[in-house]
This record gives C-alpha cells, sequence and structure tokens, in this order.
C-alpha cells in the first residue's frame, strides 16, 4: 500500500468538512500516521492507547491550525499522547523547536518510540505535570494544550513569551468546552480567538493519573489550591467522576 496516497485521501477527506492551513494540510500529507497509530491509522477517528485518547487526525489538524505557528516558532505540546500532533508542529517549524510533555510515563515513552521512528527524534518529550510546563526551556512562541481546563494554567502563560498565543480547550464539569486562542496579557491571559465546540478530558495534575484515584480536591493549577476556592463547576469541584461525562 502506497501510505502517501493514502495520507492524500485522508486530508481530503477532513478538508471536504473543514478547511486546513495550507501549511497544516501539507504536514498531514507529510508525517507518516502508521508510526503512530497501528490499528486503521489514516482514517478520521479517535483511539485509545495506555488509557489517553488518541485524537483523530481532523481534530490534531484543527489543534495546529488554531496555533497558528511560524517557522522556527519554539512550541510546547502538553499532554503528547502518542505524538502525532507534536510530529506535525516539527513538520512546520523543526523537530528541535518542539518540546513536549505528558503525565503518564508509558506514554512518555511510547511517544519517544514513534517520534524517532518518524523521523522526528529531535522532539524533546518529558513526563511532567502539564500544568507546569517545561520551564527550562522556556519561553515559547505557542503552547498547545491537548487537555481541558476552566482556566489557562498560570504557569504556562508565564512560560509564553510577550507575543505568545496558548491554545486549549476552555470549560470543564459536564459543559461543553471550547478550543480558544489565549494571548498572555500579563494577567489571567485574554482569549482572542474561539474554535467552535470540543470534547477534551481534564488536564490531570501529579497523582491523578489515570491508573491512580483522581481526587479534584488538588487543583490542576497548584497557585488556586493555596485560595482555598471551590467554584460552582469546573475542576475545583470536591470530586468530579469524568467517566460519566467523557
Amino acid at each position: 500500500m502506497d501510505t502517501a496516497v493514502v495520507r492524500d485521501d485522508m486530508v481530503d477527506g477532513i478538508e471536504q468538512r473543514a478547511p486546513l492551513e495550507e501549511a497544516v494540510s501539507q504536514a498531514m500529507r507529510t508525517v507518516p500516521r502508521h508510526e503512530f497509530v497501528e490499528d486503521r491509522p489514516y482514517d478520521n477517528r479517535a483511539s485509545e492507547f495506555a488509557g489517553t485518547r488518541v485524537l483523530a487526525p481532523g481534530l490534531a489538524g484543527r489543534l495546529v491550525s488554531a496555533l497558528s505557528v511560524d517557522p522556527d516558532d519554539s512550541v510546547l505540546v502538553v499532554g503528547v499522547g502518542v505524538g502525532y500532533t507534536a510530529a506535525l508542529l516539527a513538520e512546520l517549524v523543526g523537530d528541535r523547536q518542539v518540546h513536549a510533555v505528558d503525565i503518564v510515563r508509558p506514554v512518555v515513552y511510547e511517544s519517544r518510540r514513534n517520534l524517532e521512528r518518524a523521523g522526528y527524534g529531535g522532539v524533546l518529550v518529558d513526563c511532567r505535570d502539564g500544568a507546569g510546563g517545561l520551564p527550562e526551556y522556556a519561553p515559547y512562541d505557542r503552547i498547545l494544550v491537548e487537555a481541558g481546563a476552566v482556566r489557562p494554567p498560570k504557569r504556562l502563560l508565564r512560560q509564553l513569551t510577550s507575543e505568545g498565543r496558548l491554545v486549549m480547550p476552555l470549560g470543564g464539569g459536564g459543559r461543553e468546552q471550547t478550543l480558544v486562542a489565549v494571548e498572555n496579557d500579563d494577567s489571567e491571559g485574554a482569549v482572542v480567538d474561539e474554535f467552535g465546540p470540543v470534547r477534551f478530558r481534564p488536564l490531570l495534575v501529579d497523582g491523578e493519573q489515570r491508573s491512580s484515584p483522581r481526587n479534584r480536591t488538588d487543583r490542576e493549577d497548584a497557585e488556586f489550591a493555596k485560595q482555598g476556592y471551590f467554584a460552582p463547576t469546573g475542576w475545583e469541584q470536591e470530586w468530579i467522576d469524568w467517566d460519566e461525562h467523557l
């Protein structure tokens, strides 16, 4: 099977429903997704690996398009999953310009292997609490968060350049999330664009890996824990059973 032809067919089908930026479309036609997903890699569908959701390729393209990267931008991916989205970004800006974190260690190992096989071994992937980012390599021109939160974590905002852009699903609880772009305005982060509804799993903190109990008395941003504040919706509830909502 000529995988290049199959990739073209996949992207053509995605673009019939929602156009992609030209550079993102070309990246999706180039990155060998079969190195990241074994079962029907060129179907536009989500799957699972080690308890982590693997995004459908159309959704991955939508995230990268919203990020609006420029060549040579420095990019951080929070929630790397199997590494496919990071590979698309590496195709756009160069693999050594892409850094990624994930809280699930087996996922980190898998994404490293996948990226190496696909030709993007220069992407640095580390096992971290995503809300803390990767400050050692900051600042970043772009940050992509592949998990939902009720507000942008402040530690991630502080790792953006002055003209940086963060893209993430905003919202929590059983409510619908919205994919947004946030710019660093030295406060809470200003939403500058919206890209429609999405449904992502929550951004986990250390100790909340899917193999462990997930107690939402721990906040996704440690600064909120010091405030002793419980919001009526979102992560700051005492307990949310996310499996019932997603």
